[in-house]
């Protein structure tokens, strides 16, 4: 049955005012967000978008995020990362290229770091309640922190890149955490440059990705370095990014209690127990944010001394956050190519020095960090 002519004149037209209103450009910046690897992300665009094209970078995104949780979780059953553990001890495994990138670069940043990176300290991060294992929070005895700490070491799990494939040579578990995150940072803002977005901030909990501007034009996305003042987080270091990316690392997220005594997840490679120097906070400026994220990692590891004599070394902007001896207030710290990147008189402006002394030791600053977050 046909329709009347009328009829179909005004069902072409309220169709063809759909389309309209799907193709209409949104208001920039247009942020998708949600949760991810037990975190959030939030992802800012300042490309002009449509609806349409919205929707579809979303389904992209979370395409992504979905491939990166699904090799390299030590949460899910059928994860690749959990296959790989549970394999055979001494017979090689075909794993996907990501997931070798992602073994091969913190088995770099391992050795770089003597060690104070170990992706193989999964067990020991079971042990004090912060991995997958499920344990009640509370300090673990000495002679089972000794057993597993004897099972630790890059030196039990060997990676043939060219071919593909790695193997464990002791029954260690391998967690991917110090890593991972940065990772799918990486890969989310890979897939936005593929889909032809210039102008974006990936922040995946607290690690960021910048490409272009915030306006699309001219201004500079902006980091703010956080400082808890009265319980609430305050921007107290803001910084702008060009084309980079941002990963920290701080002890004052994720611990636990006992008797008094603070525990940190940051657990030390080389001793199998949290981290107990005065470093609160490392945040590294690197065009990978995998590598960033595996630096702030070790960097917190190491501590100030050992952490800033490495930045220097290896030519890393670095940032630390460190308390001082009273426990009451930080002193902000900067490597001397976090220094070239943002600017000596810039930091000097806003109270950090630098651990050469070559931006004229500034006083040290009432501060600590949280993670980076975006200022709009």
């Amino acid at each position: 049955m046909s329709l009347p002519s009328h009829r179909l004149a005004m069902l072409l037209l309220l169709v063809v005012l759909l389309a309209g209103c799907s193709e209409r450009t949104l208001e920039s910046p247009v942020t998708l967000e949600g949760d991810i690897f037990g975190t959030y992300y939030q992802v800012t665009l300042a490309d002009p978008i449509t609806a349409e094209r919205r929707a579809a970078l979303e389904d992209g995104i979370l395409a992504e995020l979905e491939s990166v949780d699904a090799a390299m979780s030590t949460y899910r059953d059928d994860a690749e990362l959990v296959a790989f553990n549970q394999a055979p001890v001494g017979k090689w495994q075909t794993l996907s290229a990501p997931l070798i990138e992602v073994l091969s670069i913190a088995h770099r940043v391992g050795e770089a770091s003597g060690g104070a990176f170990d992706v193989t300290v999964g067990g020991l991060v079971n042990l004090w309640s912060f991995g997958p294992e499920a344990r009640p929070r509370e300090v673990p005895e000495d002679a089972l922190i000794e057993q597993r700490l004897a099972e630790v070491g890059m030196d039990t799990l060997e990676i043939d890149a060219d071919q593909r494939r790695a193997r464990r040579l002791k029954d260690v578990f391998v967690d991917l955490s110090g890593v991972a995150k940065g990772h799918a940072t990486d890969r989310v803002a890979a897939y936005l440059a593929a889909q032809g977005i210039e102008n974006y901030l990936v922040n995946i909990g607290g690690e960021l990705a910048v490409a272009g501007h915030r306006d699309g034009e001219a201004d500079p996305w902006r980091i703010g370095i956080e400082v808890p003042r009265d319980g609430r987080p305050q921007a107290q270091h803001v910084l702008p990014l060009h084309a980079t990316s941002v990963a920290t690392s701080g002890d004052y997220r994720n611990y636990f209690e006992e008797d008094g005594h603070r525990y940190s997840h940051t657990i030390d490679p080389r001793t199998g127990r949290p981290i107990q120097h005065r470093l609160a906070s490392v945040t590294v400026v690197d065009a990978s944010n995998a590598r960033a994220d595996a630096w702030a990692t070790a960097m917190s590891v190491l501590g100030e001394d050992e952490g800033m004599a490495l930045a220097r070394e290896h030519d890393l902007a670095v940032l630390v956050l460190v308390r001082n001896e009273a426990g009451d207030g930080w002193m902000s710290l900067a490597s001397p190519a976090f220094a070239a990147r943002f600017g000596h008189d810039r930091l000097e402006e806003m109270g950090i020095e630098v651990a050469d002394g070559a931006a004229g030791n500034v006083a040290a600053s009432d501060v600590a960090a949280e993670a980076p977050e975006a200022l709009e």
